[in-house]
């Protein structure tokens, strides 16, 4: 018998190499090569052709668009981020950190399924007992929930024709494997194929697949990035594990807006949903403190209201520390550049570290002006006005640009007690917010100075 042939697949984009490089030669990325086995040709018809059908080439105005039916979770925040509730035939792809609560969430949706629709819940990695204790300890209605503890493809796809259920939890997509290949579960082919395969029997039969995904250590989806592309929405389970609360954040969604925000507090009974997000990002102080500016940002169509905490300390190293939790760092630097080269205050002999209050991550530019005040703040130890937000873009010429959704993040900071805001120019209201001072700045240094 012939040795089996060895091959060197990468972990992004699935392309294959005959001897192991430091570089995938298809997609450039650094040490993504593993090695595995080749995969013998199958003889016979194609497995895929079964699953084919004849398609017609027609005009797009021939297309009758219509619009797509939601399923409501009865978890409101869950549904918030998936674009209004689970939708017939859409495959969703879920990742996050190990025990950061995504079987608990999808454990208690299917619950809340189960009253009206069939689901099955088919788990690879816990034990069918393991499963039972998790949802005796939630307190959950498991009598119409069905649940099936296998990892060959081949055997769900058949559970999943008899029992035709109108949700499919697969956890996790990693553990599955398909006996045509040869490879061991959790392989680029293995996932590969797992993946098509289940998404063509949700595109088939219009059932909803919610796929599992694990993470690597960068935190992002393990496995060949085709897998992002296959499906139709891709959610990130995000959170500190020492801490009590977990975000969901939408990066992909065919069916709905991208960059929506779930918030869910982890309690003995399971995930439970946060209505007021804004209060868990600010910090309760006795009396005013230095480097604390209060910002509005904006996650999808969700104001949140978060504290950004800036501190600095003279440098007692040559080289200045530059460290920032929950804002990009390479930013931090292009800010205190600006500071020094437009306002006049220099920072090159402090070390400086800003951190974003309750484990949120800030993507957008708007945070570019709470984070130099909270700077400028904690250099001068003198704290800024009580109740004053602060939002806007600095540009590298020292101008302040303005940001999306201006209006309604001034309604949200009122609507929370909030008398004061520092915003661009351009983002200033027409009509007048009651109870709201609004001080609308041009330039850095025009901000800078409303502050002595």
């Amino acid at each position: 018998m012939a040795n089996a042939k060895i091959i060197y697949s990468c972990t992004e984009c699935g392309g294959q190499a005959s001897k192991w490089q430091g570089q995938c030669p298809h997609c450039t990325a650094w040490n993504t090569l593993m090695e595995s086995v080749a995969e013998l040709p199958t003889s016979g018809k194609n497995r895929y052709s079964s699953l084919s059908t004849m398609s017609i080439v027609q005009t797009l105005a021939e297309v009758e668009a219509e619009e797509v039916p939601r399923t409501p979770t009865g978890i409101a925040e869950f549904d918030r981020v998936l674009g209004g509730g689970l939708v017939s035939g859409g495959v969703v792809l879920i990742g996050g950190d190990p025990g950061i609560g995504k079987s608990t969430l999808l454990l208690q949706a299917l619950a809340q399924l189960a009253i009206h629709k069939k689901v099955l819940y088919v788990s690879g990695e816990e034990s069918a007992q393991q499963i039972a204790l998790r949802a005796k300890r939630l307190s959950l209605d498991a009598r119409g929930m069905y649940l099936l503890a296998e990892i060959q493809l081949e055997k769900i796809q058949a559970a999943i024709k008899q029992e035709q259920p109108d949700v499919v939890v697969i956890d996790s997509i990693q553990t599955m494997y398909s006996e045509h290949l040869t490879s061991a579960p959790g392989s680029v082919a293995q996932v590969r194929e797992s993946a098509a395969q289940l998404t063509r029997i949700a595109k088939s039969t219009a059932v909803t697949m919610i796929l599992v995904g694990h993470v690597t250590k960068d935190g992002t989806l393990a496995g060949p990035r085709v897998l992002e592309h296959i499906v139709d929405t891709v959610l990130y389970f995000e959170g500190d594990t020492h801490s009590s609360f977990r975000m969901i954040r939408a990066f992909k969604n065919r069916f709905g807006a991208v960059n929506e925000l779930g918030v869910f507090a982890m309690t003995e009974k399971g995930l439970r949903e946060v209505n007021n997000p804004s209060a868990l990002f600010l910090s309760q102080h006795g009396a005013q403190v230095a480097g604390s500016c209060v910002m509005v940002t904006q996650e999808g169509t969700r104001p949140l209201l978060v504290e950004i905490q800036a501190l600095l300390d003279e440098a007692h190293s040559p080289n200045a520390r530059r460290l920032s939790l929950g804002l990009e760092q390479n930013r931090l630097a292009m800010l205190l550049a600006v500071l020094h080269r437009h306002a006049g205050i220099a920072c090159f002999d402090q070390d400086v570290f800003i951190n974003a209050v309750g484990g949120v991550k800030i993507t957008e530019p708007g945070a570019d002006l709470p984070v130099l005040l909270a700077i400028v703040s904690s250099l001068r130890n003198k704290p800024l006005p009580e109740k004053m937000v602060v939002f806007g873009e600095v540009g590298l010429a020292g101008e302040i640009r303005p940001v999306q959704r201006g209006q309604e993040r001034l309604r949200e900071a009122a609507k929370l007690g909030f008398t004061m805001a520092i915003i661009p120019k351009a983002n200033k209201p027409k009509q007048e917010i009651a109870g709201m001072e609004i001080i609308a700045v041009e330039r850095v240094e025009d901000a800078v100075a409303k502050m002595r």
